[in-house]
């Protein structure tokens, strides 16, 4: 049986420090072939893991017929193009997360991959640890019954990203709540069963952002060029009743960073960090602990899934139509906290 040929477009930290480590582990897959704007970048990548094609444009990297698939690893303001381009091309695509800057750009990602029949998976890593996965068998079990409301948290005390291009809005889309918020929404959504969103209800705030006499656990950053939020916020509503509060920071004065979604239901509940369930049985208030969860790595979950998607042709389990609820969700957000107003979703 032929190896499934990956190219990369974009090879920076996330490419290298998590997803090139994997691919290269997997005997049925080859990568072959490396693109980056920066060709010294990516022509150290090839030269590391033996990739002997190098391109400083995926456009030309995509007549490639050999290739099966694409990583994209990009800020986020490649996802979109680069995602059609090679969806367009034939290309099945793995993309990091969010799936893009906007909900718009999103859509015709989704439609790409509609129409040309390929695979799209979005890099949400999250629901491939051990946590999350028991966290969701036990969701899948009618454990908790009626969920009726989540809150979702991704808040850092002092953990501004001052590498590659996090604090600029035009690139990125936003700040923690498209870096951090999206990982936290997709987990509590996914838990949910993806009840579909009606609207949503945010703010957002730049108090940390525009100084330069904040400490940082990854130094010091340019407030010129500090154009996102540092803090967002928002609630939303779901078509079943269902209700979220989320709540993100790159910088906060609060205690210690907090990554976790606690779910209440009629039944039961949970938390994701420490995972916990909590029920009542005979009239008996019960917190469970799970003991025994392996030790995994989530990205080779991740990117193993999506290689047995494209090559036994099954659905991925992070599709693109999830992914672009979640962009919706976030747009609402974003514009209520501009205009002061709740904003329906669509």
């Amino acid at each position: 049986m032929s190896k499934l040929k990956i190219g990369f477009i974009g090879t920076g930290r996330i490419c290298q420090g998590h997803h090139l480590p994997v691919w290269a582990a997997m005997p049925d897959v080859e990568i072959f072939a490396v693109c980056d704007i920066k060709p010294d970048v990516a022509q150290l990548v090839a030269e590391k893991y033996g990739v002997k094609h190098v391109f400083a444009d995926y456009n030309e990297m995509l007549k490639m017929d050999e290739i099966a698939a694409v990583d994209i690893c990009t800020p986020n303001d490649v996802h979109s193009a680069a995602g059609v381009a090679s969806l367009n091309a034939g290309k099945h695509v793995m993309v990091e997360k969010p799936i893009a800057r906007t909900a718009a750009e999103a859509q015709v990602m989704v439609d790409a991959a509609k129409k040309t029949g390929r695979k799209l998976q979005v890099g949400q890593c999250i629901r491939f640890d051990a946590a999350s996965q028991a966290l969701k068998r036990f969701a899948d079990a009618g454990d908790m019954g009626d969920v009726y409301y989540a809150r979702a948290q991704a808040i850092r005390r002092r953990g501004v990203p001052t590498w590659g291009v996090f604090t600029s809005k035009e690139k990125q889309g936003g700040g923690p709540l498209i870096d951090l918020g999206v990982h936290i929404l997709d987990l509590t959504l996914w838990l949910m069963g993806h009840p579909k969103p009606i609207s949503a209800a945010g703010v957002a705030y730049n108090k940390f952002g525009g100084r330069a006499d904040v400490a940082n656990a990854w130094g010091p950053w340019d407030p010129d060029e500090f154009t996102v939020e540092d803090f967002a916020a928002g609630f939303i509503r779901f078509e079943n009743g269902a209700s979220v509060m989320v709540e993100t920071s790159f910088a906060a004065n609060i205690e210690k960073d907090i990554f976790n979604t606690a779910l209440m239901g009629t039944e039961g509940g949970c938390e994701y960090s420490p995972v916990r369930m909590f029920r009542e049985e005979h009239q008996t208030l019960l917190d469970v602990t799970p003991v025994g969860l392996p030790t995994v790595d989530r990205f080779q979950r991740e990117l193993q899934a999506f290689a047995d998607a494209v090559i036994n042709d099954t659905e991925p389990p992070v599709t693109g139509e999830q992914a672009l609820i979640v962009s919706k969700i976030m747009d609402a957000i974003y514009e209520s906290a501009e205009t002061g107003r709740e904003v329906t979703i669509d």
